[in-house]
């Protein structure tokens, strides 16, 4: 009855639809079991397909991994605010980065440091710019863009790397601790060090104030 009921289930998931499956299903067992007890056929048999179907898109563990890392993290964006303002849109984003991702990077770096680097060879900068590739910096940049059409920065005059700390603080935060931030630390990274730099290179006499 079970492989009765499965066949159709496997002819209708195809392409796009079929590829979210599986690394759903590659997701939800290294969630449940982790890196090291994961296989190939135990991710065929979550998915209620045949192994065949994997190797046809992935060439290893290692691959698939990765493969679902991301497509975890990019099906589950992080809502960016609108509060009017920069510091407001910075508070409010780095606060849901923090509750959105701490499972996430519990898990991505329980997963790195129980074999995928070693098998990988890839050093864990090279493993996160695989899982979040152009996106520590592209989506938010919605935010830095309203900021500058408000007059409150001016984006020509900030280098990418400051742009880029405050995320890069929280996901430092997240691997560290395991569990969201707290709001004072939020809020030093924001009012103590971000903020301070930005309007170092502030194009505007008399506007830094309105940050």
């Amino acid at each position: 009855m079970t492989t009765a009921g499965a066949e159709p289930s496997r002819q209708r998931r195809r392409g796009p639809e079929l590829e979210a499956a599986l690394l759903d299903a590659a997701w939800d067992e290294l969630a449940e079991v982790g890196f090291a007890k994961l296989t190939m056929e135990s991710v065929a048999s979550r998915a209620g397909t045949g192994i065949a179907v994997l190797y046809r898109r992935w060439d290893n563990k290692d691959q698939l991994v990765l493969a679902a890392l991301e497509h975890y993290r990019n099906s589950h964006p992080v809502d960016l605010p609108d509060t009017g303002t920069l510091r407001g849109d910075l508070l409010a984003a780095l606060t849901a980065m923090g509750e959105a991702r701490a499972a996430f990077s519990a898990i991505a770096a329980a997963t790195a440091f129980s074999g995928l680097l070693a098998s990988t060879g890839l050093t864990p900068a090279q493993a996160r710019d695989r899982i979040i590739g152009d996106q520590r910096l592209s989506r938010v940049r919605a935010i830095y863009q309203r900021a500058h059409d408000r007059g409150e920065i001016d984006l020509e005059r900030i280098p990418p790397a400051v742009l880029a700390m405050p995320f890069d603080l929280v996901r430092h935060d997240l691997l560290m601790d395991l569990e969201p931030l707290k709001p004072p630390r939020i809020r030093s990274i924001v009012d103590e060090l971000f903020l301070p730099l930005v309007r170092s290179h502030h194009n505007g006499p008399g506007q830094a104030g309105a940050i």
